[in-house]
């Protein structure tokens, strides 16, 4: 992979938006309570395990490993994926604690992002430039099926830290740009569908109705 660039902001070919977010169980296909979890086949989860593991990579690599610096970029990756998973898995029950963790993700991404630029400042690194052959090349990358760690660990275990901390820089880009879209989306629901409170009273109805067209 080339070495050099400045500012990169990628966008995947597919966000989670453009699908149902949540695989279903089938013991959840009825009642009030909706299908929730499958996160594992979120995008935006699935690049945010990649950022996780990377980072503690390049931390280990790059940074003091007794600094506050490596335990909060840790951290913080660690974060962006965990809530992801978490806002998932509480989706079917509080709809408004969903969107509160996958907002802490999309913040904790956020932390990382500037974390990584400013490394790359701090140590006189350019940033790549969005439309260079290197963050093209991060973009492509990114669109592939079934990506995960493997596909980044070459890049992310032997290059320079200059790369390896621009590789993630794409990589937190395009996370971001999906955790935007789920978010949006996530409030059209809430706005459309409500909370549980409304689900379960929309589904009491419809028992009664149903009782009542039994007499």
């Amino acid at each position: 992979m080339p070495e050099r660039g400045k500012n990169a902001t990628n966008k995947p070919k597919a966000t989670d938006a453009s699908h149902p977010s949540h695989a279903a169980h089938p013991s959840q296909q009825e009642g009030f309570i909706p299908p929730h979890g499958g996160y594992e086949n979120l995008l935006s989860y699935q690049k945010s395990q990649i950022i996780y593991d990377a980072t503690v990579k390049f931390c280990d690599r790059f940074i003091d490993r007794k600094s506050r610096t490596h335990d909060q970029m840790v951290q913080a990756a660690r974060s962006g994926n965990k809530n992801i998973g978490e806002g998932s898995q509480v989706s079917g029950t509080s709809k408004q604690s969903e969107l509160k963790l996958v907002n802490v993700a999309r913040g904790s991404l956020e932390e990382l992002l500037g974390d990584y630029q400013d490394y790359l400042r701090q140590h006189g690194h350019p940033l790549w430039d969005k439309n260079s052959k290197e963050a093209l090349y991060v973009r492509k990358l990114g669109k592939k099926d079934n990506l995960s760690y493997e596909d980044f660990r070459e890049f992310i275990e032997t290059r320079p830290p200059e790369v390896v901390a621009n590789i993630l820089i794409c990589v937190i880009h395009q996370a971001n740009y999906l955790l935007d879209q789920q978010l949006r989306r996530l409030e059209k629901d809430f706005l459309e569908q409500g909370g549980l409170r409304e689900r379960m009273t929309r589904a009491r109805l419809a028992a009664r109705a149903k009782q009542g067209g039994w007499q």
